[in-house]
């Protein structure tokens, strides 16, 4: 290959990249708007009084994460239906046994069933 045509060829491919990169910021922002009940589940995952999953995991834009837990992304791909990560909330005893660390957030009655179901719609969006 010529030097001539090694050099379109690069400057093609960041061209490329470049593009694909500027599209998928734009379908970044255009995800990045939130739903009411996803605000409301974003604030009830941050607020220490209530559902505090900073406390032990990373998400983004949140601040000071704990590390004892998993980072809440890709959960969609993890959890593909939402009724799975309900449950997890709910109770994460039920799929990860007695020893987790985790609270039984709603059957320790820490948030209700629909606090529940606005987190989870908030986590689908990472």
């Amino acid at each position: 290959m010529t030097p001539k045509i090694r050099a379109l060829t690069q400057t093609g491919s960041a061209v490329i990249v470049a593009a694909s990169l500027l599209m998928a910021g734009q379908a970044f922002a255009a995800d990045s708007a939130l739903t009411k009940n996803q605000e409301e589940g974003r604030a009830i995952a941050f607020t220490k009084s209530e559902g505090n999953c900073l406390a032990c995991h990373k998400i983004a834009d949140g601040t000071q994460p704990g590390n004892i837990g998993p980072a809440l992304i890709a959960m969609k791909i993890r959890y593909p239906k939402k009724q799975e990560l309900f449950d997890v909330i709910w109770d994460p005893r039920k799929k990860f046994g007695r020893g987790v660390i985790m609270p039984p957030f709603g059957d320790h009655k820490i948030l209700t069933k629909e606090q529940i179901e606005k987190v989870v719609d908030y986590l689908y969006t990472l």
